[in-house]
């Protein structure tokens, strides 16, 4: 409903897509449909959370109905928890991975018989801080860190399915998250934590991670420093320790 989703919701539609939308918010929902629309393509929007795998069977069910199959499916809710560990409490961490992880694991295992059904592409949005983790932010690092996993292990499970996996990572992408408290309340006033020169579009993330999935890469690093970062972290991750 917003950020990097409603942007590769509409890159799709441009594209050729039909798309089918999913987040908490309705009315939020109910603008980036009409941005779809507005493309010359369908779209169908429902409201519902990826903490209930209820709320994910239905709104594929609702996909499928309205387009017959799903071909492309991705799993980008997301919120970030932020804080030193000491002074983060265990229900902290697992409100971030009951979005960040278990969230994508509704999305993935609700979609997957339609995608098999397909041959279809699967993206999975982790971030750059699934490869590098600095203070403060070990909650949400860490369930990147884990989608990361679940990314490779996914990519050889349905090797024989046909259906691709693309892990994204992103790096600084203008969106809403860094303008959430640890309660998920939105002021767009506050200050973005990201310095403004690392800050891409929403809309140009939307295309690296179209074309990311139209080729069934297995990885997408979405931003010049998040590829710098990432290609840090494995040739010389004492670099980026802090």
């Amino acid at each position: 409903s917003s950020g990097i989703g409603a942007a590769l919701a509409v890159e799709l539609a441009r594209q050729g897509a039909d798309v089918a939308l999913f987040a908490r918010r309705g009315e939020r929902l109910a603008a980036v449909a009409a941005d779809v629309e507005a493309t010359g393509r369908r779209a169908v929007a429902v409201a519902g959370d990826v903490r209930s795998r209820g709320d994910l069977d239905r709104a594929v069910a609702a996909a499928l109905a309205a387009f017959g199959r799903l071909d492309v499916v991705v799993a980008n809710a997301g919120i970030a928890v932020v804080g030193r560990i000491d002074a983060l409490d265990a229900e902290a961490f697992r409100r971030q991975y009951e979005t960040n992880v278990f969230g994508v694991l509704h999305t993935v295992q609700a979609a997957l018989p339609a995608l098999k059904a397909s041959r279809g592409r699967l993206g999975i949005v982790g971030s750059v801080a699934g490869y590098v983790s600095v203070p403060r932010v070990a909650a949400y690092s860490s369930s990147k860190f884990a989608l990361r996993a679940i990314a490779e292990s996914l990519r050889a499970e349905l090797v024989g399915d046909g259906v691709s996996v693309t892990h994204i990572a992103p790096g600084y992408v203008a969106s809403e998250i860094r303008h959430k408290d640890n309660d998920e309340r939105l002021d767009l006033a506050a200050p973005d934590t990201a310095s403004r020169w690392l800050v891409v579009p929403a809309e140009a993330a939307a295309r690296a991670i179209a074309r990311g999935l139209r080729r069934r890469e297995a990885e997408t690093v979405v931003t010049a420093h998040g590829r710098v970062a990432v290609w840090l972290s494995r040739l010389s991750p004492g670099l980026v320790r802090g």
